[in-house]
C-alpha cells in the first residue's frame, strides 16, 4: 500500500490528535464526579494514541504532496475510523449499549447530526454526556480542517483536503494565500463564537457542565442534549432566545466572519446573497408558523407562539435538532415544512448540513434562466449570485450533486422500507440523517429517538450520516473504477 502511504501518515496524525479528546471526559470524571469511569477514558486515550503512533511508524518515511485522490480517501477514512474509536468508551460506561448503537452515537456526534439511540440521558454519567456533546464541537467544523492546519509541519500540502472537506460548491475560494492559515483562521472564529455561547448560556441560568455541553452542540449545530427534554427541560425564554441567536449565527459561513474581521465591516455579511436568503427564509417560515399556531389555538398568545415557532424553525433549518416541545403534535403542515427547511437552509461553510442555501440559489437561478430562454431562445442570461457570475463548472457540479442527492435519498429510503419500517419513519429518518438534522417524524420524531430501529436500520442511518457530512461526492467517488486506476 505504498501508493497510499502519505494518506496513512496524515491519518496517523489525525488519530493521535483525536486521542487527546478523551482527556476531556477523563478530567471531568476525575475532578467533577466520583472517578468511577476515569480509567475507561484514560485507557481509550492510550489505545488510540498507541494505534495512531503504530500507523505513523509504519508510514513515517513517506513524503510528498497529497493528490486529489489521496484527499478524498483520507477524508472518508477519517470519518469512518474516528467514530469507531469514539464508540469504544461508550461500550464500557453505558449499560446495555451494543456496538451498533455505540458506533451510531459516535457517528452522530462527529457528523454533528444529533440523532441518538439512547433514552434516559439525564441518568447517564455527566462524563458520558460531555463526551457525546464534545464530539459535536470537534466534528462541527470538520476534523480535517485541523489536519490541514498541521500539514505544513508534516511536509505535506493540504489544499486537496480543504477542497474535499469544506461544505458547499465554492471550494476554490481561499481567505488567505496559504490554506493552513485559512484553516487556523476558521478555527479561531469557531473558538470565539464557542466562548461567547458558553458565557451566554451560563448567564442564562445553566450550570457550567450544561452550559459547556450545549455550547458544543449549538455552535457545532449538532443538537444533542444532556436532557431527554432537550431545551424544554429549562422552559426558559432567555435560554431559548440565546440558543436561537447562536444557532442562527453558526448557520452562516465562518468564512464570512473571518472576512468581516479582516475588513472591520459588516458589508461582507450584509451584502451576501446567501446570508440574506438564509435569514429571509427563516423569518418568513417563523411568521407563517406563528400565525398557524395562533390560528389553530395551539398557542393563543402571540409571544409564546412566536418563541416556539422561532426556536423550532431556527433549530431544524440550521440542522441543529434541538426541540422545546413535540412539534409533531402541531398541525401536520408545520413538521413537514420544518423538515423541508432543514434540507437546504444552512449556509455553505457553516457547521450545518443539508444541500446548503447557495446550491438552492443556483438551482433557482438556473430555473429562471431556462424559463426566460423559453420566451427568448437567443438571450444571453448568465447565472449570477449577487454581482458574481457562477462558473459553468460550478453549475454542472450543483446539478450533478442534486441528481445524486435525490438518488441516494430514494435508495436509502427503499433500503429502510425493505427492512419492514413504516414509510413515514423510513423516509424522515433518512432525511434527518442524510441532512444531519437529527430528528424526523414517526418513531424518530423529537419526542422519540432512533433506539426503536433494528441493527440493519441503524447501520443504514449511520451510512446516511457519513454521506451527508461529506456531501455525498467525496465518499461516492471512491466507488468509481477510475479512482483506483493509476
Amino acid at each position: 500500500m505504498k501508493r497510499f502511504s502519505a494518506t496513512f501518515l496524515v491519518l496517523s496524525w489525525v488519530i493521535m490528535g483525536f486521542s487527546f479528546a478523551f482527556l476531556v471526559p477523563a478530567a471531568w470524571d476525575w475532578f467533577g464526579e466520583d472517578g468511577r469511569n476515569w480509567s475507561v477514558w484514560t485507557w481509550c486515550f492510550l489505545f488510540t494514541l498507541a494505534t495512531g503512533a503504530w500507523l505513523w511508524e509504519r508510514n513515517r518515511k513517506s513524503h510528498g504532496e497529497l493528490s486529489a485522490r489521496d484527499g478524498f480517501l483520507l477524508v472518508t477514512l477519517v470519518w469512518v475510523v474516528l467514530p469507531a474509536y469514539a464508540a469504544l468508551p461508550l461500550m464500557f460506561v453505558v449499560n446495555g449499549i451494543s456496538w451498533t448503537d455505540a458506533y451510531f452515537e459516535a457517528m452522530s456526534g462527529l457528523s454533528a447530526t444529533g440523532a441518538t439511540t439512547l433514552a434516559g440521558v439525564d441518568l447517564l454519567a455527566t462524563s458520558v454526556n460531555i463526551w457525546r456533546c464534545f464530539l459535536q464541537l470537534v466534528g462541527g467544523l470538520g476534523i480535517m480542517l485541523l489536519a490541514v492546519a498541521i500539514l505544513p509541519f508534516l511536509g505535506l500540502g493540504g489544499m486537496q483536503l480543504y477542497k474535499a472537506e469544506m461544505p458547499g460548491p465554492m471550494k476554490e475560494q481561499r481567505l488567505t494565500p496559504r490554506v493552513a492559515e485559512t484553516a487556523r483562521g476558521l478555527w479561531g472564529v469557531y473558538f470565539v463564537l464557542s466562548v461567547a455561547c458558553l458565557l451566554a448560556y451560563r448567564a442564562g441560568g445553566m450550570s457550567w457542565p450544561d452550559a459547556f455541553m450545549h455550547m458544543c452542540t449549538t455552535v457545532g449545530l449538532g443538537g444533542l442534549s444532556s436532557h431527554d427534554q432537550s431545551f424544554g427541560f429549562w422552559n426558559s425564554a432567555q435560554l431559548e432566545w440565546t440558543a436561537v441567536l447562536f444557532m442562527a449565527l453558526s448557520g452562516i459561513s465562518f468564512a464570512r466572519y473571518f472576512v468581516l474581521w479582516q475588513q472591520r465591516s459588516l458589508a461582507p455579511v450584509a451584502h451576501d446573497t446567501e446570508v440574506r436568503a438564509y435569514f429571509s427564509v427563516m423569518l418568513l417560515a417563523t411568521v407563517v408558523i406563528t400565525l398557524m399556531l395562533m390560528g389553530s389555538s395551539v398557542y393563543p398568545e402571540f409571544e409564546t407562539a412566536l418563541r416556539q415557532a422561532a426556536f423550532q424553525v431556527v433549530s431544524v433549518s440550521t440542522t441543529t435538532g434541538y426541540a422545546t416541545t413535540d412539534y409533531l403534535l402541531w398541525p401536520t403542515f408545520v413538521p413537514v415544512l420544518l423538515l423541508f427547511l432543514g434540507c437546504f437552509v444552512s449556509c455553505a461553510g457553516s457547521t450545518g448540513g443539508g444541500i446548503k442555501m447557495v446550491r438552492m440559489l443556483v438551482l433557482v437561478r438556473v430555473a429562471q434562466r431556462e424559463l426566460l430562454r423559453i420566451i427568448h431562445p437567443r438571450v444571453v442570461h448568465p447565472v449570477a449570485l449577487g454581482r458574481m457570475a457562477v462558473p459553468q463548472d460550478v453549475i454542472s457540479a450543483v446539478m450533478a450533486f442534486m441528481l445524486i442527492y435525490g438518488a441516494v435519498m430514494v435508495g436509502l429510503t427503499l433500503m429502510m422500507l425493505a427492512t419492514g419500517l413504516d414509510v413515514v419513519t423510513a423516509f424522515t429518518a433518512v432525511i434527518g440523517c442524510l441532512n444531519n438534522i437529527g430528528p424526523g417524524m414517526g418513531k424518530v420524531g423529537p419526542a422519540g429517538n432512533f433506539g426503536s430501529l433494528n441493527e440493519i436500520q441503524i447501520w443504514i442511518c449511520s451510512l446516511a450520516m457519513l454521506l451527508g457530512r461529506l456531501e455525498l461526492l467525496s465518499v461516492l467517488v471512491l466507488f468509481t473504477p477510475q479512482f483506483w486506476r493509476r
